[in-house]
């Protein structure tokens, strides 16, 4: 049996093209004691994924040039020899990029498709949901009726960071890149105010306007001017959880840091950086507290789907063009 993949050819400088992957069909082993052969159906693309595509990432290991690369994705047991997984069963892991997979049956989990569907384990139920989740609650640590501000609003982290801030009693803010991205934050996602900050044009005189009581939590996923801004209205001892600076992503040059960051020692603010992966032990309590609010109904969530393995690179890069609006994810 033959299976297709994608390879990463080389380490791109600047935004990365469909010259820098190669798709390719190789032979798929059959799976040996202990092993599933897995079918994907969706897989994830994630602004993360950048950063490993350079060497001396200092938190991340570099994908490997010429081999499948890896990623979040979920999909159906085809094969078994576990015995704690039947043909059929819905599964989640970390071959993504490609169409099959052969692997150990611990390197898989078991998800649930009638609570949600499987492409939902990928974005809200899956490592963006959970990094909205630990971010927001362990590192900005809201409390009812103070103001949260969120950059890039409406992607697969900012749109839950919004929403369960609102759960929690806060007042809800954010920033994204288009009209409809903004309606939907208002409309659906229940901010309590977005705006379109490409057509804004003056930035702190946006936050002025929808945050006039200072900001209390930001939480950051772009960096630069954004971060800047914040800054600047951050309240004493406000809270910036730094989840990602998606504007530097694919920067050729090394920008300057925030010119007012002398702020945060006056105004006795916390800024912190966070890997999702460093809070495997609040995975329990993200999923259960997740589950009810699905059920509930307080939780929106948008995606947009790709067809195709071959457009997975067109998925990708299509992140740092603002493309998406909620999870990106492509549909094999």
């Amino acid at each position: 049996m033959q299976t297709r993949e994608i390879r990463l050819e080389r380490y791109p400088d600047g935004l990365p093209t469909s010259d820098h992957f190669n798709l390719v069909s190789v032979d798929l082993p059959e799976p040996q004691d202990g092993e599933v052969l897995v079918r994907n159906r969706f897989m994830s693309v994630d602004p993360y994924m950048r950063g490993r595509m350079r060497e001396g990432n200092p938190y991340f290991s570099p994908f490997a040039l010429g081999v499948a690369l890896d990623g979040g994705c979920v999909g159906e047991v085809i094969a078994s020899n576990h015995p704690d997984f039947e043909v059929g069963d819905a599964v989640t892991g970390f071959y993504g990029w490609r169409e099959h997979f052969v692997t150990s049956g611990s390197e898989v989990t078991h998800v649930d498709p009638d609570l949600a569907p499987l492409s939902t384990y990928l974005g809200t139920l899956g490592m963006p949901g959970m990094t909205a989740y630990v971010g927001l609650l362990d590192i900005g640590r809201p409390e009812p009726g103070q103001t949260v501000f969120v950059s890039a609003a409406s992607g697969a982290v900012g749109s839950i960071v919004g929403q369960i801030a609102r759960i929690k009693g806060c007042r809800v803010v954010g920033s994204a890149g288009s009209d409809e991205k903004v309606a939907w934050l208002c409309d659906e996602a229940g901010f309590d105010a977005a705006f379109n900050y490409k057509s804004a044009g003056d930035l702190a005189a946006e936050l002025d306007r929808h945050c006039p009581d200072g900001i209390d939590v930001y939480f950051d996923n772009v960096g630069g001017a954004h971060l800047e801004a914040a800054i600047d209205r951050m309240n004493f001892h406000g809270r910036i959880a730094l989840c990602g600076m998606i504007a530097q992503y694919n920067a050729t040059k090394t920008s300057s840091g925030p010119a007012n960051l002398m702020l945060a020692v006056g105004m006795r603010l916390t800024l912190q950086g966070f890997i999702v992966s460093d809070y495997e032990h609040r995975r329990e309590a993200f999923r259960a507290d997740m589950a009810a609010w699905i059920g509930a109904g307080q939780i929106k969530w948008r995606e947009t789907v790709i067809q195709g393995l071959e457009n997975a690179p067109v998925a990708f890069t299509g992140l740092f063009r603002g493309d998406n609006i909620g999870k990106m994810v492509v549909e094999l």
